[in-house]
């Protein structure tokens, strides 16, 4: 009779808690990993070994197929093979193993998608298209300008508090990936929009609240990242743009304007908090695709 396998999902929360302790890893990335190894631990309990250490890469494969199956995007697959690796390298540094098949698996090769980029022409209708009609229209406006002013991420934006803000100065202050603070610098555009909706409109949202949060609900607490990302929605359907666009499309824009611009990519990358400079790199490639349409659309021999 064959031997039942191990759950391996026993080992799931003090491994969170040293991604999380150890390595400074966000929430969200904590929960990514929860995810991929939560469906890993399922397959294992029906295709797996009797135990962890007899794991190898003809099961590896097994699995990495079954993700294919689910008709998953490479970079999906290719995430949780990086969140299984990390599993067993954990195993291995406890002591639970002694040694581990994992890392001899190669990451599934990844095509190059470029990031969605908007025009700075259709960058300036979105940010006009809170209005009148709308509930918290400063807010809206603040928040959108604040979003492509930085090219912070959406959770970055939603965590900013009021002590975080230097307008005289022109910047704030940013909690970024692993707790990483970082400056980023604010426009004149969203500078006066923030300063807008504190003086008109914040005070309405909080009344008798201390609410630390710069950008607050009706209720004072502070707006989510699903929450964020409903309102950037909404206004980029209102100016004609498609439903890909979403917080991350005006990161991707901040970056690809301020390379076009003559930015350095080493500046680019603090501003943007990338830890690698392999991840700003991308948007090199956005700027060089863009001159490329540029040059046959305009080029007499193009």
């Amino acid at each position: 009779m064959k031997r039942a396998p191990v759950n391996p999902a026993i080992h799931l929360q003090p491994f969170l808690y040293y991604l999380e302790a150890e390595c400074g890893m966000s929430t969200n990335t904590l929960k990514a990993y929860r995810s991929d190894l939560t469906q890993f631990f399922e397959y294992y309990q029906g295709h797996g070994p009797a135990k962890l250490s007899q794991v190898n890469l003809k099961f590896l494969t097994g699995y990495l197929q079954n993700l294919h199956e689910r008709q998953l995007a490479a970079t999906t697959v290719a995430r949780h093979l990086v969140s299984i690796k990390m599993f067993f390298r954990f195993l291995v540094l406890e002591g639970i193993l002694l040694e581990s098949a994992v890392d001899l698996m190669n990451s599934p090769k990844l095509w190059q998608h470029l990031p969605k980029v908007v025009s700075p022409q259709k960058i300036n209708e979105l940010l006009n298209a809170p209005g009148d009609d709308d509930r918290f229209r400063l807010r809206d406006r603040a928040l959108l300008a604040v979003l492509y002013a930085t090219g912070c991420r959406a959770s970055e934006v939603g965590n900013l508090k009021m002590r975080d803000l230097h307008l005289d100065e022109s910047f704030c202050r940013c909690l970024g990936k692993g707790n990483k603070e970082r400056l980023v610098a604010l426009n004149p555009v969203a500078i006066s929009a923030i300063e807008a909706y504190i003086d008109h409109e914040r005070g309405n949202l909080v009344a008798a609240r201390d609410s630390e949060w710069l950008f607050v609900t009706r209720s004072g607490n502070g707006l989510s990242r699903v929450t964020i990302w409903k309102l950037v929605k909404k206004y980029a359907a209102r100016v004609g743009l498609s439903d890909g666009v979403s917080p991350h499309t005006l990161r991707h824009s901040f970056a690809t304007h301020m390379l076009a611009g003559g930015a350095e990519i080493r500046a680019l990358q603090e501003l943007l908090g990338h830890a690698s400079i392999t991840t700003t790199q991308i948007y090199t490639h956005v700027e060089h695709s863009r001159l490329k349409a540029i040059h046959e659309r305009c080029h007499p021999r193009g």
